[in-house]
Parts: C-alpha cells; sequence; structure tokens
C-alpha cells in the first residue's frame, strides 16, 4: 500500500492518531523510530529551526519543498506537509501542489489567512474571503496528479469571525474538494466537541502546548471522531528544552557525560541516523 493510501486509511478511521510534527531529517526519524504513524512536516518548526524566526511567514515554497523531499528519503511513513498559505494566490497553490507532490508529501495543508501569515495561536491574524479561499482549495484539488494526495484545508477565521464563520468556511472547503478539515485555535472544550458534529470529512485537531486551545487527550478526541490529533511542536519544544539542560551543565559543570542522562548516547545517536546500515554498503562496495 502507498503511503498515500495508507494515510487515507488512517484520516478516515477517525481513531484521533497522533501526528507529531518533525522540522529536519532526523528528527522525522525519532518519530517514527517511536512508532507513530505519520509525520507532519512543520512549517513553524522548520522556521524556528533552520531560521531562528518566528512563525510569520519567513518560510518559502522551496524551504518546505526541500524538507519534505530530505524527510520523504529518510523515512517510509505518510508526510503531511504545512504549506501556509500556498505561497500567493490560487495559481501558485497549484504550482504549489504540483511541486510537494513530487517531493514526496502525501498531504498537503493550505490554510486562509492573508499573507503574510502567522502562527495560528499568535494575535494579529487576518483572514482572506471565503471566495478567494475557495478558488485556492479548488486550485489545490484539480492541481494533484495522483488521486490518492490528500489535500487539507485549514481556517483560521475562528479568531477573527467567531466560530460560526469558520464552520461554515471549512464546509464550503469541503465542497470545494478539501479530504481533511482544520478549524484552527478554537478556544473552548464544547467547540472541540462541537465540531465533529457539524462538519462529515475527517478532521484535524490541533494541540498547541501552550496555546490557546485547550488539551484534550488523544483518546478523547478519538471517542469525539477526529482523524488526527496533531502535535506539530512537541518535538521542537522537547529540543529546545533538552538544548538547554545540557548546555547549561556543560557551562556550569565544564563537562558532559554520557551517563548524565542529558544527552542520547553516542551508540543510540549513530542507530538512528542508520550507520550500522552504511557500515554494510561499505564493505559491499570495497
Amino acid at each position: 500500500m502507498s503511503t498515500r493510501k495508507k494515510l487515507k486509511d488512517l484520516v478516515e478511521a477517525r481513531r484521533g492518531i497522533i501526528v507529531p510534527g518533525a522540522f529536519n531529517a532526523l528528527s522525522a526519524k525519532v518519530v517514527e523510530d517511536l512508532g507513530f504513524e505519520a509525520i507532519y512536516v512543520t512549517g513553524a518548526g522548520v522556521t524556528n529551526m533552520w531560521f531562528g524566526l518566528p512563525d510569520q511567514g519567513f518560510m518559502g515554497l522551496a524551504d518546505i519543498a526541500d524538507h519534505t523531499a530530505r524527510i520523504r528519503d529518510a523515512v517510509s511513513v505518510p508526510l503531511i506537509v504545512d504549506a501556509d498559505t500556498g505561497f500567493g494566490n490560487a495559481l501558485n497553490v497549484y504550482h504549489t501542489v504540483r511541486t510537494l507532490e513530487r517531493a514526496g508529501a502525501d498531504c498537503i495543508q493550505f490554510e486562509d489567512q492573508v499573507a503574510p501569515k502567522r502562527c495560528g495561536h499568535f494575535a494579529g491574524k487576518d483572514v482572506i474571503s471565503t471566495e478567494e479561499a475557495v478558488a485556492k482549495i479548488k486550485a489545490a484539488a484539480d492541481a494533484r496528479r495522483d488521486p490518492d494526495l490528500l489535500i487539507m484545508a485549514r481556517t483560521d477565521a475562528a479568531a477573527v469571525q467567531g466560530f460560526e464563520a469558520a464552520v461554515e468556511r471549512a464546509q464550503r472547503f469541503a465542497e470545494a474538494g478539501a479530504d481533511i478539515l482544520f478549524v484552527e485555535a478554537v478556544t473552548t472544550a464544547e467547540q472541540i466537541r462541537a465540531l465533529p458534529q457539524r462538519l462529515a470529512p475527517p478532521q484535524l485537531m490541533n494541540m498547541v502546548i501552550g496555546g490557546k486551545t485547550p488539551i484534550f487527550n488523544a483518546d478523547e478526541l478519538a471517542d469525539l471522531g477526529y482523524g488526527i490529533v496533531l502535535y506539530a511542536n512537541a518535538a521542537l519544544q522537547g529540543a529546545v528544552a533538552g538544548m538547554q539542560k545540557a548546555l547549561t551543565a556543560l557551562r556550569d559543570d565544564k563537562e558532559v557525560k554520557e551517563a548524565s542522562g542529558l544527552v542520547a548516547p553516542f551508540a543510540e545517536r549513530q542507530r538512528l541516523v542508520g550507520k550500522p546500515a552504511w557500515d554494510a554498503l561499505e564493505k559491499r562496495y570495497s
């Protein structure tokens, strides 16, 4: 089964699969190694970890396409790719789908913010008109060559126009060809419970650690009927915390030992990057 068909089956099962975000190939390998069934290639994570910048529209199509291709080569599980606003108008969205489909995306996510976009849990967001947003989703659906490639439509309208407006937009996106719906930055438990009752297609719920949306256990979200539970930057926040702890110890104690528990063992690092397999290839071609 292709990764695209596998992802479609996972989403349609509506069992609340947890999908962590990855910001590079190594983080993706860690996610896969721990048994998660899919990976989210996070725009915020790429922007934070590669540019040292906030999630405010600094990433471009070439950046996310390059990361997608590298991650696709590194792992075998399905990839959901964050394409922000599609990097322009409907024609740019069409081009974005073609580019990311070639790079190995199994699902491509588009949002309806005004460019330059910003993190869904930042203040100061705005959204484009419903008509323009619908046209972009139609373009995305038309652009795919593989019918199994999924299109995810995200709306940020809840923070700008209210919950009802966000539900209405999401319904329009489904009618335009979106396979998965993503209503971002809802702020109450009641809204989380209502969405699967109000919208027919499979949905993603975004659990932003420290964000505006109440944190629900993934089992609760599965019982409500969500297809995906996204933790886009849990790995990133964990990596930052780990670096801070290890480097604080190095600064204060003047050394860090493997037995400290602050760092991954040397052997584990080599295992994750596949050194034994590369050693075997080296012997084969020597």
